[in-house]
């Protein structure tokens, strides 16, 4: 059995750090950088240009990946949980 809570919990927290992380290389001037050699390490050429910092933006994406996290793997949870109630997933 999966607890759909924790393992929502836990997935939200993994994705909201996740962009956590990304807002505070937004906000230390690194992410246009980064973006760049991503871009450059897969023979891309950079088309995209990282906004300004701006803490509302910041907070928005945070929360909005990890109550998606959360919901995803809750979702997962409870659809994993109920399979393995037959015997034919054990």
């Amino acid at each position: 059995m999966v607890n759909s809570i924790k393992a929502g919990i836990t997935f939200g927290a993994l994705l909201g750090m996740t962009h956590l992380s990304w807002a505070l290389l937004v906000a230390l001037g690194w992410a246009q950088p980064l973006m760049d050699f991503v871009f450059w390490m897969h023979f891309i050429r950079p088309i995209y240009v990282i906004q300004p910092f701006s803490l509302s933006t910041a907070t928005v994406l945070v929360v909005i990946t990890a109550v998606t996290g959360f919901v995803i793997a809750f979702i997962f949870g409870l659809i994993w949980n109920r399979l393995h109630r037959y015997q034919g997933f054990e």
